[in-house]
This record gives structure tokens, sequence and C-alpha cells, in this order.
């Protein structure tokens, strides 16, 4: 089940761990252990999904579940640049409507405010060679 709202956490699950209807990731101790993830307040607004392997995406996040699957809508993915993989390009490839599985997300961010910064480790490593 893909949760849209933080009122629709916990509703349903599946039937695992925890035993009986509903209560798949609820612990022996009957406490229900809370994601760190604050996904519910990025509902509706542009996002970044970072993924192993490289790939980048922009778009609306619509949805989410324990898992960290996504569903982001209006998704673009940025193209690579072709001599060095590492680096990304301003071209974009339009998606649409995508789900990202969570087990591929490292990283998502509200695209407002994004930025990405030279690493200070890179020019260390330069110094240390000469």
């Amino acid at each position: 089940m893909i949760n849209n709202s933080a009122q629709g956490r916990g509703v349903g699950g599946r039937q695992g761990a925890g035993g009986g209807i509903g209560g798949g990731n609820v612990p022996a101790g009957g406490h229900r252990k809370e994601s760190i993830l604050e996904l519910a307040k990025l509902i509706d607004c542009i996002v970044r999904v970072k993924c192993l392997g490289g790939r980048e995406l922009r778009g609306t996040l619509k949805g989410y579940d324990d898992l960290v699957n996504l569903v982001v809508d209006g998704c673009d993915e940025f193209i690579r640049d072709k001599e060095d993989a590492s680096r990304l390009t301003t071209e974009t490839r339009r998606l649409g409507l995508v789900v990202v599985r969570g087990t591929q997300v490292s990283l998502v961010s509200p695209d407002e405010g994004f930025e990405e910064i030279a690493n200070p480790f890179v020019a260390d490593q330069d110094d240390e060679e000469e």
C-alpha cells in the first residue's frame, strides 16, 4: 500500500514478522518503530532522488511506503556526460509517472534549494599526489 498522507501510515500492511492483520512492522513488544524519514511533508512537492548506480531523478512525489518505494510523477532523469560518467549534464530524459524501488533509493531531497557543492576531499587528494 502506498501512503499519500501522514494519516495513512500503518493502515493495512503485510502479515509477517509482527503477525496478525495489519501487524506488519510491529515488534513483539507492541510498539511501532517510527521511521526517521519525514517523506510525508514532501508529498506533492518537487523532489530530487539519487539512486544507487548513479541515476538522478526529479519529479513530484505522489506517494511512498514503509520500504521507501516512491511514486514520482512528471519524472525527469538527468543524463550523464558521455566522456565522464561521474558528471551529470543539464540534459534530461522525460520518464513521466515512475515507481522507484526503495532498495535503489540512496537520497530523497526537496529540489528547491538543491545545490551541488565541490567535494573538499578531491582537492586534498590532488595536493597529496604532488
